[in-house]
Formats: structure tokens, C-alpha cells, sequence
């Protein structure tokens, strides 16, 4: 357009300069708006990725929280108490017969023959003892005896010389029958001073002390020249010797409440000792109290154990283990118990995996099991370990049990290590 065109349209026309200048706009504004969507786009992508990544993340949260809520437990199943349980008890070894030997004359101990640990047969001496004072009594006993004997011979006499003068009319029967009385007294203090004579050397004696049966002297409590009282003022005389029988020997248990009606007269049982390892002693019961103490809920049970070697020794603290019949009842870990307001209760898994809690009664309680007297069956899974936040109708997971190591060959390890 020519310059007048231009002029006459009021237009001015443009300098070399500016057309220069408003191309650079131009590209500038192009730029802008390509960085502008770019910018969009980039922004467009970042909040697409950070929507799927939310997304995602919610969806393994979910997923996470699904997973840590499941319960995961281990079942067991009730075993029928089969095998044969033995109870161990501790006792103390008492001899079949302990005595302690005790004198039943006075005086002064005049030598002593047994000492500590000597084994003595029935009737073997054991001491001597010095009695002036009833070997006094015992003499005077006898001159009484004599004097007893004189005057009845004296009155058997007169009785003879005035019958035959009765028969005669000589004296009247009233004295005749007083002299009869008279040899009936004498008759009678004669038997008296028998008497009195045999007691005396009874107790004389007792100044020689005998063992009363076989067994061994546990104590000695006097020595040479010991006072020895009988006790005949009313007090209880000292003994002089402690006489054990070793063999056999008594052992006194208490046996629980639980486990009384199990033990049987005759049944077999097996002693140990600590300190004698490796050593096991048979023995049997004797019997039984056949009752319940109602202090201690026990029954008193005494077990007759032979001991002719005398490796055991009366007072030492033995165990005495008794094997018991099988009851036939169900026994389960005490891990599966559950103590709550209505007592001991177990969480069972039914088919559906869903928690029913049953209430059951125990019976024996064998420290790592416990015996199921009601409330199961035998055939549930029961729970190990539960928490005591279980509750009825939980649905849980039942974990799979992990297979125990096996070797190369593809036998367990544990029994490869015991072979």
C-alpha cells in the first residue's frame, strides 16, 4: 500500500525497527503460552500420579488393615489320658519299729554295753544299772515273807490243836472259829509277802536293760554313773537308748484329695534318695488311712520298703513315686485354659473358624496338662494361648503348624539325631 493509501486511511506505516521489535513480542507470547501448557501438563501428570498413588496406598492400607486384624492362632486337640502317670511324693524314713528304751527300776547307770550304730539282736544287753535301794526293799521283802510264813504255820497249828479240843467240848465255837480267822489272815499275809517279794524282783530285774527287739541303737542319752529315775513321781522317765528296726522301714506319705482313690494296699512303689544317684528302692503300700484329713485334704499312706543292706537310713527325706492307672479322661495343655467369672472355660475353632467358648470342669492337674472331667468332647480344636480378649463368635485364622527340619535323605532331623 502506497504512502498516500496510507495516509488517507490515517495509518501510519511501520518503521523497519518496530516490525522487528513486535516479532519479538510474538515469539515471546508463543513461548509463555508453550511454557504455560507445559507447566499444566506437568502439573496435569503430578496430581494424576498423586491421585493413583493415594489411591494405591489406600487400597494396601485397607488391605494391611484386613491382614492385621485377623486373629492368627494354634490349635491342640484333647488326648484320653491312656498312659500310665506316676505321682511323686516326698517322705521320711522312720523304722518298722522305733522305741526309745527306758528303765523301769532306779538307781545309777553301772556300765553301759551298746553304743551308737550297733546292731543288736532281741534280748541283747544293753546296759546295767545299780539299785541298793530296791536291793534293800527286795531283802526286806523277804524277811517279811519269812515272818508271813512263821505266823502261818503258827496259826495252822493253833487251828489244829483247838478243833480237836471243840471235838472234845473243851472250848466254845466261837473261839474255834477265831482262830480259823486267824489262820485265814495269815494264809492271806502270807500270799501278800509273795507277792510282794515277786514284784520286788521284777523290778530288780529291770536293772538289766534289754533290747526289746533287733534293730540299731540311734541314741545314747546316759553315761557311767547317771542318775536313771523311773519316772515314779509322775513324770515321764528319760530315755536311756533309741532302738530303730532298720529293715524293713515306714515311709508315711499324704496323698492329695484327687489321687486317693487310686492308691491300692499292695500297690508297688519306687524310693529314691538324692544323694544315693542311680539307686532306686522297691516298695509296696501297707496301708491306708482310708480318709481324708480335713485339715490338709490328704490321705495318709504308709509304703513298707525293705532294707536288708541298710544302704537307707531311718530320718533321711526320700521321694516316693507311685504309679497310677490310667483314669481314661480327656487331658489337655493347661495352655488352653481360661480363667474368667464363670470359671475355667476353653476356646474351641468350629468349621466356620469362628470362637465358642466352653466352660469345662477340671480334674487332676499334672503340671504341664490338666484333666477334662466335662465340657468337651475330645474332638475340638482348642485354642493355645488364648488372649483374654477373646469372645464368642470371633472369626480367626487357624496358623499352619511348620514342619519340622528334615535332612538331605528327607527324614526329620530330630530323629536322625536320635539314631
Amino acid at each position: 500500500m502506497s504512502q498516500e493509501r496510507h495516509s488517507q486511511l490515517g495509518i501510519h506505516p511501520l518503521d523497519p525497527g518496530e516490525a522487528g521489535e513486535l516479532l519479538k513480542r510474538r515469539q515471546i507470547v508463543r513461548r509463555t503460552r508453550i511454557i504455560v501448557i507445559v507447566i499444566l501438563v506437568l502439573l496435569a501428570v503430578g496430581a494424576a500420579r498423586t491421585v493413583i498413588s493415594r489411591v494405591f496406598n489406600a487400597r494396601e492400607l485397607q488391605a494391611g488393615t484386613t491382614e492385621r486384624a485377623k486373629q492368627y492362632v494354634k490349635t491342640a486337640v484333647a488326648k484320653s489320658s491312656d498312659a500310665t502317670q506316676t505321682l511323686s511324693l516326698p517322705g521320711t524314713l522312720q523304722g518298722y519299729v522305733q522305741s526309745p528304751i527306758s528303765a523301769r527300776a532306779g538307781g545309777y547307770l553301772k556300765r553301759w554295753h551298746k553304743d551308737i550304730g550297733a546292731r543288736v539282736e532281741k534280748g541283747e544287753l544293753l546296759a546295767e544299772l545299780d539299785t541298793p535301794e530296791i536291793d534293800q526293799q527286795l531283802s526286806q521283802a523277804i524277811a517279811a515273807r519269812q515272818q508271813a510264813a512263821s505266823s502261818l504255820e503258827l496259826a495252822k497249828s493253833t487251828v489244829d490243836r483247838w478243833e480237836a479240843l471243840r471235838k472234845k467240848d473243851a472250848v466254845s465255837q466261837q473261839e474255834l472259829e477265831e482262830r480259823r480267822s486267824g489262820y485265814s489272815q495269815a494264809r492271806s499275809n502270807l500270799a501278800a509277802a509273795d507277792a510282794n517279794v515277786e514284784r520286788l524282783r521284777q523290778v530288780e530285774g529291770f536293772k538289766r536293760i534289754v533290747a526289746p527287739f533287733a534293730g540299731v541303737i540311734t541314741r545314747r542319752n546316759v553315761d557311767v554313773g547317771d542318775l536313771v529315775d523311773p519316772g515314779a513321781g509322775g513324770g515321764a522317765a528319760r530315755a536311756l537308748f533309741l532302738l530303730s528296726q532298720t529293715d524293713p522301714l515306714r515311709v508315711y506319705i499324704n496323698v492329695p484329695q484327687s489321687y486317693s482313690n487310686l492308691i491300692k494296699q499292695g500297690q508297688k512303689v519306687v524310693v529314691t534318695q538324692a544323694e544315693l544317684r542311680g539307686q532306686k528302692f522297691d516298695g509296696k503300700v501297707a496301708r491306708t488311712a482310708a480318709s481324708i484329713d480335713t485339715t490338709t485334704r490328704t490321705m495318709q499312706v504308709e509304703v513298707s520298703l525293705p532294707n536288708p543292706d541298710g544302704a537307707l537310713m531311718p530320718g533321711a527325706f526320700v521321694q516316693v513315686a507311685l504309679p497310677l492307672k490310667p483314669s481314661g479322661a480327656l487331658v489337655v495343655s493347661t495352655d488352653v485354659l481360661l480363667f474368667r467369672r464363670d470359671g475355667a472355660m476353653v476356646a474351641s475353632v468350629d468349621a466356620g473358624n469362628k470362637i465358642r467358648l466352653k466352660r469345662v470342669q477340671l480334674g487332676r492337674n499334672f503340671g504341664q496338662t490338666v484333666e477334662v472331667l466335662e465340657g468337651i468332647n475330645g474332638d475340638e480344636r482348642l485354642i493355645l494361648n488364648p488372649s483374654d480378649s477373646v469372645a464368642e463368635g470371633d472369626e480367626v485364622s487357624v496358623a499352619a503348624e511348620t514342619a519340622a527340619p528334615k535332612d538331605k535323605e528327607g527324614k526329620p532331623a530330630a530323629e536322625k539325631a536320635k539314631s
